[in-house]
């Protein structure tokens, strides 16, 4: 027995406008399996499902610094550079760490923060 994948569900106020920004942020493909509740974005091997929460506590009212994921990737400064681009909230630029990652950290509108991180 063996965890295969994992994949974020997010809770979000603004359906259509977190897909766009995973679209334009991280290069997402969007499909759209239950309209107007549900938007998947796919991106590389992992998707983040976008659930329409209208009554749940926007993730940016939380007062945390907790990251939804940690995910893995083959270019941080492309990503970051793409981001850059699209107006991203950048919480941290591209960082060589001691555990051997360089990673970035930004946050999406609604204010779900993600870790994006290559091995050294």
């Amino acid at each position: 027995m063996r965890i295969v994948a994992s994949d974020p569900v997010l809770a979000v106020h603004d359906l259509a406008g977190s897909a766009e920004w995973f679209a334009r942020v991280l290069g997402a493909e969007i499909t759209e399996p239950d309209p107007g509740n549900w938007m998947f974005c796919r991106a590389g091997d992992v998707t983040i499902m976008l659930g329409r929460c209208p009554d749940a506590l926007p993730a940016a009212e939380l007062g945390d610094h907790s990251y939804v994921a940690y995910l893995r990737v083959d270019s941080v400064e492309e990503f970051h550079a793409r981001a850059v681009a699209a107006g991203a909230d950048i919480l941290r630029a591209p960082t060589d760490q001691p555990w051997g990652m360089r990673e970035m950290a930004l946050r999406s509108p609604e204010g779900h923060r993600f870790m994006l991180a290559e091995r050294l």
